[in-house]
């Protein structure tokens, strides 16, 4: 369905759960507060949502966490949001650490991709920006998911003075193994300090003075706004998600889906729907709230305005509302 700016909304992440195995210090760092487990959505309930949503015209769904492959039966549940009519693509986004076991079942049950989050290739930077995770794992997992023919992707992060001298080895990483690496800029939401990103203007002018033949790919390589490149003869590619220096509002056509129900149209932002009281109810009320969630989607997101325009700025972590 589109909302009333004209946009095409036809994308919904969802959250399944505020853990992790991990606590990367912007998303989910030591001592953070976690909900109860009967303060989340049950997978019946997500189902049920996810097939008003499809009824509106939602035909991809990214499932998220926190680390959703730290809750029992994920995979069972991205096994019923495939058979869901009108649901074209279901993807998940993981740290790596224990997809490796799910591997296997994943391919079976026809997963369209998984999203890998990967910050560091150094073992000590590693343990200390995800406070107690081994690299190993995720790279035996990234290598694994690439094999098994599955659409594979990195994720990462580049942070002034910890990790933005690995570019180039994130490139050569797409490069070696056919996948594609996504450097995302910072984003001001819970313990994340946007003013410790790396533009993606300079990511873009240092790659493309390592490898001058960096061109423009217009091949369509998922859901989402990242703008991508690659290098002639080698497999793999480059993307860029440029949140802050790029800003992609306009076409933006995702809604997220909170574990305890809330229907969020815009990341920067605390407003949305609470779902919870409409699975009470009816499907025709569960859909309209969800159809009135979309139609009143922000225009924009007001990341690079939090001084004048916060009353209204998400505050949660990242792993609370779903990466």
């Amino acid at each position: 369905m589109k909302d009333r700016y004209g946009r095409t909304i036809d994308y919904m992440r969802v959250s399944i759960t505020d853990r992790c195995d991990l606590r990367c210090r912007y998303c989910m760092p030591e001592g953070c507060e976690k909900v109860s487990m009967s303060q989340i959505l049950t997978y019946e309930e997500i189902v049920r949502i996810c097939k008003a949503a499809s009824e509106l015209g939602i035909r991809r769904i990214k499932i998220t966490g926190g680390e959703p492959f730290v809750r029992l039966g994920c995979t069972d549940l991205i096994r019923s949001i495939k058979k869901i009519d009108g649901i074209e693509e279901v993807t998940v986004t993981t740290n790596g650490q224990i997809l490796e076991r799910y591997i296997d079942e994943l391919k079976e049950i026809g997963i369209d991709g998984i999203n890998i989050s990967l910050d560091t290739l150094d073992p000590e930077r590693y343990r200390f920006i995800t406070g107690r995770g081994e690299l190993d794992k995720t790279l035996r997992s990234i290598e694994r998911s690439a094999r098994a023919g599955i659409k594979t992707k990195i994720n990462c992060l580049l942070q002034k003075g910890f990790n933005e001298d690995e570019m180039f080895d994130f490139a050569e990483l797409a490069f070696r193994h056919g996948i594609d690496v996504r450097f995302i800029e910072m984003m001001p939401v819970g313990a994340a300090d946007a003013s410790m990103g790396v533009s993606n203007t300079y990511v873009l002018q240092r790659l493309t003075e390592r490898w001058p033949g960096l061109e423009p790919d217009e091949s369509v390589h998922g859901n989402g706004p990242a703008v991508y490149y690659k290098r002639p003869g080698a497999e793999g590619g480059i993307g860029l998600i440029s949140s802050i220096h790029g800003k992609f509002c306009s076409s933006c056509n995702r809604v997220r889906l909170t574990s305890q129900g809330q229907l969020k149209p815009c990341l920067g932002y605390d407003t949305g729907t609470d779902l919870m009281q409409f699975l009470k109810g009816s499907d025709d009320e569960l859909r309209e709230a969800i159809r009135k969630a979309i139609y009143e989607k922000p225009e924009a997101h007001s990341f690079s305005d939090r001084g004048n325009n916060d009353d209204h700025a998400e505050h949660r972590l990242m792993s609370q509302i779903g990466g």
